[in-house]
């Protein structure tokens, strides 16, 4: 591998031109392609195979609004009794009436005649349905809604919108604004000129720029969760910025000894890019791998993260040699920092550490065990939902509008279930769905059903189930397990059969099934990561010791996930817009994302250590050769994509803003405590032990060559002439 990128950096330096003309032919091209064929993304969360979206698909013929999108109108008066006034009642039919002639509306009944109108007479509800799919409710329609609403607000009534339409989700704010600035500040302070950082930040955009036009393009042909563009967005910036960081910071050690602009751009490709391809391989195996969970929207997520890296990969392997070409021995120009342009002849501050850590490797394991230890504490209480109303930010529309129904009407009628009761066999249907309304009435948990909605054969019925609880509450999933255990007595008893659908029951569905795929996902992962390592670094003790910090970083970073977010710790400092359970698919996301980093820092470091340890020295030795090596760069690259991850953390959207959280929170940890302090103290005491390999797998395993020995082998020779000439 180091032979051919060696021979692909070189080439890229020299051909400088012809390849920054191809990035920029490819990213208007690409951009010209998300222009003309761009779709919309979806904010529906659909599992194939659970039973709610079973019974949604089967029933769409016959009851085909059930598939269509909808929303809450919510009428507040100022004072009890304010939406009983003929004033009041009249602004409102006016209001419903203009509603129903927006073009997509279907139906939007009058909230007096369908009696929703909460007991103290203070708040009404108008259900809208339109007669398309959520996915194909435009903006136009949302506003022209808002728009209808204006007698109801001449008439003093407070009017708000909620509702699947209108809870909207993974939108950008422009926080990763503030990541790229304090990744620059980084940047700056790790590479000393303004030269040597911008380039990072440049190389790192045109990958993001391609990634997401890619997706956009792509969005017109297949269905593309909203969240998916967001996650390629942070995960694409963060490793577009390591990974040319990485191979910048050994083109300019390269410099530093002496070797030509054009020698030293290849030879860091070759070494520093073998790393950077190999990591990059891990994280696209993490992120393409969440597929094992069989979730479509999170397949689509992985897949669009996964292509975000590896146009950084690319990005990274042929760009940036081509702009080191154009920069040459100017690569430190426009200095701001001195000392930083001066990286040989001195006792760094990661040495200092790396030597603390081999003299005391068992106390500072002991250490950072027990910290990790608390801070997973809390995982063990670990909830999964997901987000709606009541995840919205305060203030939002969405927001005023579950608040308004939930502590006018209770917190059940935020949360219907939808019972479907197929009484095609049963004698007497008519009777048959009576008998279901009846039993399902005395079950502990339901406040109340709604008048059932029957097809016109008269043989399937709609029952709607108001919860005593709320959609987040694990009453509700409770209540949906009860009503699906009657399924066999009310088939014995009344001969029909029942089914639980509804946007409640299907968001509990997809976090049951993301909950049962997390053991089967991690154990593919972990197979991963001592498949991968052992090819790498051609040892037993190494991949098992990467796991074991792996598992230690995922379990803290969700104890931090759950205190935060569930517990409601640092809402201060947060702007959690609502505690309770954690996103369904957080957990499984950090697992695929975080992984395929963890293993960066580890091949870097632990490269590191390897080459001085094949060099000769000591196993004591090479392990602080091998942090002060890396621990500048490892800092300043985990540095930067906390900035990059938690920049999103200070967002109100319910679903990017806990994942930027535990990444940032993941990432952090596994830098600073796992790689740079469990890492070294590991190594430390394993001593020559570290490198042990089988000598059976030795004749059968290939060589990776990731350090390029074999490169520099043959590369010394053909120098040394060069050097004698010289009078070196």
């Amino acid at each position: 591998m180091a032979t051919y990128l060696y021979r692909l950096g070189r080439y890229c330096f020299r051909r400088r031109r012809a390849v920054l003309a191809v990035w920029i032919a490819v990213l208007i091209a690409v951009g010209g392609a998300a222009g003309a064929f761009a779709g919309k993304t979806s904010d529906e969360f659909k599992v194939p195979g659970t039973e709610a979206q079973t019974t949604l698909d089967r029933i769409k013929d016959t009851f085909p609004e059930q598939g269509h999108g909808s929303a809450q109108v919510v009428f507040a008066a100022p004072a009890p009794g304010g939406a009983t006034t003929p004033e009041a009642g009249r602004a409102v039919s006016e209001t419903v009436a203009r509603i129903a002639a927006v073009p997509g509306v279907a139906a939007v009944p009058d909230p007096y005649a369908t009696h929703a109108v909460s007991p103290d007479g203070r708040v009404a509800i108008a259900l809208v349905s339109f007669d398309h799919k959520l996915a194909d409710v435009t903006d136009q329609q949302r506003e022209a809604v808002k728009a209808a609403a204006e007698p109801a607000r001449a008439a003093g009534l407070d009017v708000a919108f909620g509702g699947d339409a209108y809870n909207r989700m993974a939108q950008v704010d422009g926080g990763e604004a503030i990541g790229l600035a304090i990744a620059g500040v980084v940047l700056v302070i790790t590479l000393g000129s303004l030269v040597a950082a911008g380039l990072p930040l440049l190389t790192a955009l045109v990958g993001v720029g391609v990634a997401m036009a890619a997706i956009m393009a792509l969005s017109g042909s297949f269905e593309i969760i909203t969240t998916a563009p967001v996650l390629a967005l942070m995960v694409g910036l963060a490793v577009g910025i390591d990974y040319a960081l990485f191979i910048l910071s050994r083109h300019r050690r390269h410099l530093d000894e002496g070797l030509e602009p054009d020698e030293a751009a290849a030879r860091a490709t070759a070494t520093a890019g073998s790393a950077v391809v190999f990591a990059g391989l891990t994280v696209v195996v993490a992120l393409a791998g969440l597929a094992v969970a069989g979730v479509p929207f999170l397949t689509v997520m992985g897949l669009a993260a996964s292509g975000a890296v590896v146009v950084a990969v690319l990005v990274a392997i042929t760009l940036l040699p081509a702009l080191l070409g154009f920069a040459g021995r100017a690569i430190d120009r426009l200095p701001v920092w001195k000392r930083a342009l001066r990286t040989g002849g001195r006792t760094t501050l990661g040495e200092r550490w790396g030597r603390f850590v081999v003299r005391r490797p068992l106390a500072v394991l002991l250490v950072g065990l027990a910290g990790l230890g608390l801070l997973a504490v809390p995982a063990a209480s670990l909830q999964l939902g997901l987000p709606g109303g009541g995840s919205q930010a305060a203030g939002t529309d969405a927001r005023k509008a579950y608040d308004l129904v939930g502590e006018s009407f209770g917190p059940g009628f935020n949360a219907p279930l939808v019972v479907v009761v197929d009484a095609g066999g049963a004698p007497q249907p008519e009777q048959a769905v009576q008998g279901v309304a009846a039993r399902l009435q005395t079950l502990p948990g339901v406040r109340t059903l709604l008048p059932p909605a029957v097809d016109q054969a008269g043989r399937t019925a709609l029952l709607t189930v108001i919860p005593q609880t709320g959609p987040d509450d694990a009453g509700t999933r409770t209540l949906v397990n009860e009503i699906r255990d009657q399924r066999a007595p009310l088939k014995t008893s009344t001969g029909a059969d029942i089914a639980v659908t509804g946007t409640t029951a299907a968001n509990i569905d997809v976090s049951t099934k993301l909950g049962q795929a997390l053991p089967p996902f991690l154990a593919v992962i972990v197979g991963i990561a001592v498949v991968l390592l052992a090819l790498a670094f051609r040892s037993v003790l190494v991949p098992l010791k990467a796991v074991a910090g792996f598992l230690l970083s995922i379990t803290a970073s969700l104890g931090a996930v759950v205190a935060v977010y569930q517990w409601g710790w640092l809402d201060g400092l947060i702007d959690v817009p609502k505690v309770g359970p954690v996103v369904s698919f957080v957990p499984i996301l950090l697992i695929g994302v975080l992984f395929g980093l963890a293993m960066d820092y580890e091949l870097f470091l632990v490269s590191g250590m390897k080459e001085q340890y094949v060099h000769g020295k000591a196993p004591r030795d090479a392990v602080v050769a091998g942090v002060r090596g890396g621990a500048r760069v490892v800092t300043a690259a985990a540095l930067i994509m906390v900035s990059v991850f938690g920049s999103f953390v200070f967002g109100h959207d319910p679903i990017v803003q806990p994942i930027g959280f535990a990444l940032a929170v993941g990432v952090l940890v596994d830098a600073f405590v796992v790689r740079m302090a469990l890492v070294p103290a590991a190594m430390a005491l394993f001593g020559k032990a570290a490198w042990w390999f089988p000598k059976r797998l030795e004749k059968v395993v290939p060589r990776v060559d990731m350090e390029g020995e074999q490169l520099i082998a043959r590369l010394e020779p053909a120098e040394q002439p060069a050097k004698e000439s010289a009078g070196v």
